[in-house]
């Protein structure tokens, strides 16, 4: 008989998310037999009681907003990047059914843009002061970054950010929205705001064609920044790029073995195609 492994996404809203695209065709392609994965509709605080409630079959769970930091708090044991940006978009099973925390997001960051051509030493940008933008001060200080510049629509955000930075070593500068154009002219620039509030950057920029933005939306694609930096020559890498190269950890890290990259992207390209 063949064993049960379950995994799933969780958040909320959650229904939009492409995550069992890429993982079940994972498990196709590396002929896992019994494995599945579902999307759950779940809150931040709900999760603690989900975690509480999943039998022994669950492998893993990958978190998406707004549960990412309380995934980092359900979790008996973290890795060191997750507990430096204090939040977790990875929950493992471990053998002795504990949870592991992990943030695939940071790698799988610094997988793209390095993919794109951004070497060390660069300034970075990041616009928003979120989650998302928590795991781009951890990929700037891998990727050695000279400097990061933070811009948010409010400054106590930015503030939240300075003891992650801290913990990272990375010098960061807060900045104010209004400024947003004049910093987008930075080495690496990433967006991390929701859709639409970057929208009116697009045509403010003066864009640099050695700049690589990455904009961490999939869906419209290409949003308007995207376009224009595209149009302008920059390196444009998207959220479903990200989306990949993080789905690729969780897969390789609930499974235990190397995930066929080559088929997740595949089914994650034919099905937007579609």
């Amino acid at each position: 008989m063949t064993a049960v492994h379950r995994a799933a996404v969780v958040g909320k809203p959650i229904a939009h998310s492409l995550s069992p695209v890429i993982h079940n065709a994972g498990y196709v392609a590396a002929g896992l037999t019994g494995w599945s994965y579902t999307r759950i509709e779940c809150a931040a605080d709900e999760l603690p009681a989900l975690v509480a409630g999943l039998g022994p079959e669950w492998a893993g769970l990958s978190v998406t907003m707004p549960g990412k930091e309380a995934a980092l708090a359900v979790a008996d044991l973290a890795s060191p990047v997750a507990a430096a940006v204090g939040a977790a978009n990875t929950l493992v099973r471990r053998p002795d059914r504990s949870w592991y925390a992990d943030n695939t997001d940071v790698s799988g960051m610094v997988e793209v843009l390095t993919s794109a051509g951004v070497s060390a030493g660069g300034t970075v940008t990041v616009l928003g002061a979120g989650g998302t933008a928590r795991a781009a001060l951890a990929a700037a200080a891998r990727l050695g970054a000279a400097g990061v510049t933070v811009v948010a629509r409010r400054a106590a955000a930015v503030d939240e950010l300075r003891p992650v930075a801290d913990a990272l070593g990375v010098s960061l500068t807060g900045a104010g929205w209004d400024t947003a154009a004049t910093h987008a002219t930075a080495d690496v620039v990433v967006s991390t705001v929701p859709k639409g509030v970057a929208d009116p950057l697009a045509h403010q920029v003066r864009w640099r064609a050695g700049t690589v933005l990455f904009d961490a939306l999939y869906d419209p694609w290409p949003t308007p920044l995207a376009a224009a930096a595209s149009a302008a020559g920059c390196r444009v890498v998207s959220g479903l790029d990200l989306l990949l190269a993080q789905a690729v950890g969780q897969f390789e890290q609930f499974t235990g073995i190397a995930a066929p990259r080559a088929a997740m992207a595949g089914a994650l390209a034919a099905h937007r195609a579609r």
